[in-house]
Parts: C-alpha cells; sequence; structure tokens
C-alpha cells in the first residue's frame, strides 16, 4: 500500500485518479474529538479486485491545506468520477461538503435495503464487512489512535489501507442486493412472486400474534412480579394526557383575546356531509392521492357472498 507524503507524488495521483470511472475513498481525521479536527489521511482505492493492498494509495494530508484543496476541486467536485464512502457525511466535512458530486454512501444503501435481506444488529463499517462480505477478525482500534502524531505507526497504515479494502468489498456486495431488493417491475414474475407473498403473509400473521401476546405477558408478569428490569427487557411507564374543547368555544376565544390561531383543518367525510351545501361556501384547498390496495381473492370472494 503505497504511503504518499510528498507535494510532488500526491499531485501525480491525484492527477491520475481524474480519470477514473469510481474511487473508494476513507479518511482518518487528527483531533477528532476536538473543536478543530484535522484532515491526516485520504486513503483511495481504484480498482475493488484489489485485496492485495497495492493499488490503495495513502495521501499524508495533515496540515497540507492546500494538497487538500486540490484533491477536492479534481476530485470530488469533478461529477464524473463516483466517489464511494461509508458514512459519507463524516468524510464530506473535511472534503468538499455539498460542493462534492457523484457521493455514493454505504451506509445509506445498507440502511434502504430491508431487514430481511440485510439482518444486522447495525450498519457499522465492521458489521457489514463481516456479515456481507466474509472477513473476519477486523481490529477497528486504530480508529481512535493519535493521527496527529508522525510518523504513523505500521498499525496505524495496516488499519487505513485495509479499511478501503473493506469499503470496495461491501459495496460491490450491496450493490448485488439492492438489484435483488428492487427489480426491474416489468419483468417480475407475479405468479412466484404471488405464491410468496401469501406465504410471508401467512409466516407474518402468526408471528406478529404471537409477538403482540407475548409482549403483553411479558409486560403483565413484570408488573405483577414488581420488576422494572430483567437481563433482556426495561418496562418503562408513561402518561399521556389529552386536552379536548368545544371548537365553539375555541373559535370564540380566540376571537374575543385577538389570537391567531389561522390554519388548515382536515374535512372529514363526517363534517363534509355535517357542512352539506354550506361546503361550498368555504374556500378549499383539495389533494388527490392515489393509493394502491392488495386485495386477497378470498377476501373478494367473502365480500360477494354476504
Amino acid at each position: 500500500m503505497p504511503y504518499l507524503t510528498s507535494a510532488s507524488e500526491i499531485h501525480a495521483i491525484v492527477a491520475e485518479y481524474t480519470n477514473a470511472k469510481t474511487l473508494w475513498i476513507d479518511t482518518e481525521v487528527a483531533d477528532y474529538k476536538s473543536r478543530n479536527p484535522r484532515l491526516s489521511l485520504i486513503q483511495v482505492l481504484d480498482n475493488p479486485q484489489d485485496m492485495s493492498g497495492d493499488r490503495v494509495y495513502l495521501l499524508d494530508v495533515l496540515d497540507k491545506p492546500n494538497i487538500i484543496a486540490e484533491f477536492i476541486d479534481q476530485i470530488m467536485i469533478n461529477s464524473a468520477i463516483e466517489k464511494v464512502f461509508h458514512n459519507a457525511s463524516y468524510d464530506l466535512k473535511f472534503l468538499g461538503s455539498k460542493k462534492a458530486k457523484n457521493i455514493t454512501c454505504t451506509l445509506e444503501i445498507a440502511k434502504k435495503i430491508p431487514y430481511y435481506l440485510l439482518p444486522l444488529p447495525n450498519y457499522q463499517l465492521k458489521t457489514i464487512a463481516t456479515a456481507l462480505c466474509s472477513f473476519n477478525n477486523i481490529d477497528k482500534q486504530e480508529q481512535k489512535s493519535d493521527w496527529a502524531k508522525r510518523p504513523l505507526t505500521e498499525e496505524q497504515i495496516e488499519y487505513a489501507y485495509l479499511d478501503c479494502i473493506y469499503l470496495a468489498q461491501i459495496h460491490l456486495n450491496l450493490l448485488g442486493l439492492q438489484a435483488q431488493a428492487s427489480p426491474e417491475p416489468a419483468t417480475e414474475d407475479l405468479s412466484s412472486l404471488s405464491a410468496r407473498y401469501s406465504q410471508v403473509e401467512q409466516q407474518w400473521k402468526l408471528l406478529n400474534s404471537e409477538f403482540e401476546h407475548l409482549q403483553e405477558r411479558i409486560k403483565k408478569a413484570m408488573q405483577a412480579q414488581d420488576i422494572s428490569e430483567t437481563y433482556d427487557y426495561k418496562l418503562t411507564s408513561y402518561e399521556r394526557t389529552t386536552i379536548k374543547a368545544a371548537f365553539t368555544e375555541l373559535a370564540k376565544l380566540a376571537q374575543t383575546q385577538g389570537i391567531n390561531l389561522d390554519f388548515p383543518i382536515t374535512l372529514t367525510q363526517k363534517l363534509q356531509k355535517d357542512l352539506g351545501e354550506n361546503l361550498e361556501q368555504l374556500s378549499v384547498d383539495i389533494d388527490k392521492n392515489t393509493s394502491w390496495r392488495l386485495i386477497p381473492k378470498t377476501q373478494e370472494n367473502e365480500a360477494e357472498d354476504e
């Protein structure tokens, strides 16, 4: 993993990266808990198939604002280059912020994939890399090390280049899951899709019924046994207060006290019926939305039989 420290070396590799289609990028930040965090390293991989680290370049940019600015101008703002990060919002604080273009965030991709396809306790890079890419013994201890200190240790350098490899492999695997989760609707096999839906629907009804029943039993048992916390759960209570007033009294109060309560009220079907022809005297805004419902044929037949 080439570790570049001189401005000329970094300038040369940045110029090479301007021709890339996609770059997988990570950063390390010095003094990240302080009010003045400083970008320490920019790690870049341009070949996701590289597992050796030969194509991961570590750019030492600590206290080198001109080099950081060049990277932002040549790479981050360049919309022709896709830049892949994990938790991109953090890295972008140091790399162009809102000016950055064509950004892909693996954290956001992972969050949008249905849980049944990616059942993870969290979406940290380590968690996804272990579960999705079969990387084992990932050590994130160096993440909190002193990135302001020079020279960097061998452990820090190894940690920095490995994160880019994890990132690229996570990205490739997530793209596969993304395609699985969002196939082309026009080419979906409705027969197999409907059969699976019916199967899952029945399983869901059974599981949801048992889940709600068990939940109530646990709550009642903890209350009866005066236990507020177990190894698995904590029982908390809350009170909800609802204040109601007659509409005529509220309107009268607002008028006499000069209170501005001018806000739109949703007119339900019942209110529309109560207003009758008087509704025409009101200036109303009408929003129309189309919603689609999936109704099992068995329910439809039962309704017809009735």
